[in-house]
């Protein structure tokens, strides 16, 4: 299981990554490995608002459907359209292939969040 020690996690399967005042947000690797072959991704639109804690899309492969928990609350800045397309792509690489950009609204969020290390121990 791959976990890079750079990104906050949820215990639900969520990561994300921050960059000035920005955060991507993605599922976890073994969120890809447990779902199986991704076949399809509901995404949000562009301007649309998240909160932390609530879903912000949904997931479905050939073994389950399951939602996308926001790790942290702001407004989504920008969708990864290729993931319509191609939702295989978090199968490939979930860290890379990031779902949504969001401008950060409460950067002491991220305190509630799940370290690498953390997280770790909660998939155990």
């Amino acid at each position: 299981m791959k976990v890079p020690k750079d990104l906050y996690y949820l215990e639900t399967h969520e990561w994300v990554k921050v960059e000035d005042g920005f955060a991507y947000i993605g599922i976890t690797d073994h969120a890809q490995h447990s779902l199986g072959e991704i076949v399809f991704i509901e995404l949000p639109e562009e301007n649309d608002t998240v909160t932390k804690g609530t879903e912000f899309a949904a997931i479905e492969s050939v073994k389950a459907a399951s939602d996308i928990n926001a790790p942290v609350s702001g407004v989504i800045v920008m969708v990864n359209e290729d993931l319509e397309d191609s939702p295989e792509l978090l199968n490939e690489d979930p860290y890379e292939n990031w779902i949504i950009k969001v401008e950060l609204e409460d950067e002491s969020e991220l305190s509630s969040l799940l370290s690498a290390d953390e997280y770790i121990d909660a998939c155990e």
